[in-house]
């Protein structure tokens, strides 16, 4: 089998990019491990950036977003028992779009089938050959060895993903950051208990409002990093989630039974370089942000960003400048919203049983929140760097 480009993986990362090339007379082959239903069932993020949608609009993968995704121009800070609202289309110029991962998914899969994109589900790919030359995507598919040569392999496979285990260990240098914590989430069909997220600062721990509809919940605990869902009942979650609220917060929430519960742990990762020969590496595959500041799909929407653009450069202009600076320019972004969920993340939860360790986030919450300065900070890195 040939084609111009492999792609590892059927995320959005792999669905979007296959789809920017495709627009542009690209072929691809997407080699996906698991069966169409269960990357289409994958529950994830859910908070997309301006640029993000932008990239959906123009690949026309927008419909059901525009009709049910829900524009947020801003989001409330809650510590100290008061809540505080960073309005981000003040101090940023936009808002973002809550929409779920699980429907741009959805979404870029049945687009994508619809033109003739190959997705080879159920074909998981144990190694790529001949990444110098014209590398080789080995992949099985009903049982049966088979290799897809390609001019260029991308890599959006995540963490566990083959790719970027081929990357020798001499080239690729690796950054990671193991939080104490994790997050215990539920997932309800009741309604928001506010119109706009709210992140909560608590001497008890960290706490997320989000939503994934008007009528679906999706909230956050902090936990221990190995405390197990068998250990909470429905009950126990949402008097735990009020406790870490604000008074009038916690009263008005609606609870019901979970339609999914789960613990994601948290980590700051990077790899570098981000393109080993003829082998490019995007999304988890290269980077992990901790979910704080809602950056892992935005993030690796912007690596497709950058991707399609040197493929296309490639492909249309025969030009290979953009190829060979698609790491450095990649990761000046990655790096940027690495440091901003860091420093989210280190500003909202508990590290540990000093006093004084949530004074001090109090007081930084205050000031931020009281100034100017403070709010662009924040609105600007969470709608998005500039691309």
């Amino acid at each position: 089998m040939r084609t111009q480009v492999g792609i590892i993986g059927s995320g959005p990362s792999g669905l979007l990019l296959a789809r920017l090339l495709h627009l542009k007379g690209i072929d691809t082959v997407i080699f996906e491990r698991k069966d169409r239903d269960y990357v289409e069932a994958r529950i994830r993020a859910g908070v997309l950036e301006n640029g993000t949608v932008e990239m959906l609009r123009a690949v026309g993968a927008d419909a059901r977003m525009n009709e049910l995704g829900i524009p947020h121009d801003g989001f409330a800070l809650a510590f100290d028992g008061r809540m505080e609202r960073i309005d981000m289309a003040k101090y940023a110029g936009t808002g973002v779009m809550i929409w779920g991962q699980t429907q741009v998914t959805r979404d870029l899969i049945r687009l994508n089938l619809a033109d003739g994109i190959d997705i080879k589900f159920d074909c998981p790919a144990t190694a790529i050959e001949d990444v110098d030359g014209s590398p080789v995507v080995v992949y099985h598919e009903d049982g049966v060895e088979k290799r897809c040569t390609c001019d260029f392999v991308m890599g959006c496979d995540g963490y566990h993903g083959v790719s970027r285990a081929t990357v020798p260990n001499n080239i690729l240098k690796t950054y990671e950051k193991i939080y104490p914590f994790g997050w215990l989430g539920i997932l309800s069909d009741v309604p928001p208990v506010d119109h706009e997220l709210i992140y909560a600062n608590h001497e008890r721990g960290f706490a997320l409002c989000s939503m994934r509809s008007n009528t679906r919940s999706r909230y956050y605990v902090q936990c221990d990093k190995d405390d197990h869902v068998d250990n909470w009942t429905d009950d126990m979650f949402w008097d735990e989630l009020r406790r870490r609220l604000p008074a009038h917060v916690a009263e008005a929430m609606v609870t019901g039974p979970r339609l999914e519960m789960s613990i994601a742990p948290l980590r700051s990762f990077v790899a570098e370089p981000m393109r080993h020969g003829n082998l490019f590496l995007a999304g988890d595959a290269a980077h992990i942000v901790p979910p704080t500041g809602a950056k892992g799909l935005n993030l690796a929407a912007s690596d497709i960003h950058y991707l399609s653009n040197a493929l296309i450069g490639y492909y249309v202009d025969k030009r290979t400048d953009l190829l060979d600076s698609y790491s450095e320019v990649a990761l000046r972004r990655v790096w940027k919203a690495i440091r901003f969920s860091w420093w989210f993340t280190s500003m909202m939860h508990r590290f540990d049983d000093d006093p004084i360790s949530h004074r001090l986030q109090v007081a930084e919450l205050d000031y931020l929140t009281s100034s100017e300065a403070g709010k662009t900070v924040i609105a600007e890195n969470y709608i998005g760097l500039p691309l």
